[in-house]
C-alpha cells in the first residue's frame, strides 16, 4: 500500500496476468492490480503475458489488503505518457492545459510553451512526429489532437476545433458559450464523426460550443 499510494496518478508498466469478460487483471511488480470495464479501452484485446502501460487511478485499503485500480482509458495516461515522451513537458517549459479524450478513438491536449524560443506543437510532435507517433503506438492508433493553448477564449476555440478551419468565434463569457462560423465544406469536419470533435473541443474548453455553416448564419440574419 505504501508503496503504491505514491503512485497515484502515474504510469506504470504491468504485465496483463488474466483477462475474465469484464475485469482485467495487471500485474505491477508484486501485485496485481485490477482493470475494470469503464477504465478499459474500447475494442482494445488484452491477452495474458501482454507488457502494457497503465495509469494507477486509486490505491485503497481493504480487508483482504491493498487494492490497486488501474486504467487505460483516464486522461492522465496520455498525460503520462506526454510528459515521458517530451523532455520538455517534464521539465516544465511546455505545459498541458488541459486534455479531452474518448478512449480508443481520439484525444485533444491543449499546450502552451513557457519559453518563447519553444514551440510547444513542435515539442509534442517531436522530429519527424516520432514523439507523438509512439504515443499513438502505446495506444493502438488512438488519434491525438494537439491544439495550441490561447488565454483568448476565442483563439483557444478556434484552435481547439482543429482540424477544421474557423471563419469566426463570437464568445458570451458569462455564459461561457460560443458560436462558431465555420464555411459550409468545414461543417462536417468541425462537428465531426457523431458529433466527436466538437464534443472533445467543448470539454477541452471548458466552453459550449455551437457551431453554424457560413450559410446557416447568413439565412438565420435575414
Amino acid at each position: 500500500y505504501n508503496e503504491f499510494i505514491e503512485k497515484e496518478s502515474e504510469i506504470v508498466t504491468g504485465e496483463i496476468a488474466r483477462a475474465t469478460s469484464k475485469t482485467v487483471y495487471v500485474n505491477v511488480g508484486k501485485i496485481e492490480a485490477s482493470m475494470p470495464e469503464n477504465e478499459q479501452i474500447p475494442g482494445e484485446v488484452y491477452k495474458a503475458g501482454q507488457k502494457i502501460k497503465v495509469y494507477i487511478l486509486e490505491v485503497k485499503k481493504t480487508n483482504k489488503g491493498p487494492q490497486i485500480v488501474v486504467s487505460r482509458s483516464h486522461p492522465g495516461l496520455v498525460k503520462r505518457l506526454f510528459e515521458l515522451e517530451v523532455p520538455e513537458i517534464y521539465e516544465g517549459v511546455v505545459e498541458i492545459k488541459s486534455i479531452s479524450r474518448e478512449a480508443g478513438s481520439r484525444s485533444k491536449i491543449a499546450v502552451v510553451s513557457h519559453d518563447e524560443n519553444v514551440d510547444p506543437m513542435g515539442a509534442c510532435v517531436g522530429p519527424k512526429g516520432a514523439r507523438v507517433q509512439n504515443i499513438v503506438d502505446e495506444l493502438k492508433g488512438e488519434k491525438i489532437d494537439i491544439i495550441k493553448w490561447s488565454k483568448d477564449p476565442a483563439e483557444f476555440l478556434a484552435s481547439a476545433l482543429s482540424p477544421a478551419k474557423v471563419l469566426s468565434v463570437t464568445v458570451d463569457e458569462e455564459t461561457k458559450s460560443a458560436k462558431v462560423i465555420v464555411d459550409d465544406n468545414q461543417l462536417s469536419l468541425a462537428i465531426g464523426k457523431e458529433g466527436q470533435n466538437v464534443r472533445l473541443a467543448a470539454k477541452l474548453t471548458n466552453w459550449k460550443i455551437d457551431i453554424k455553416s457560413k450559410s446557416q448564419a447568413e439565412a438565420l440574419e435575414n
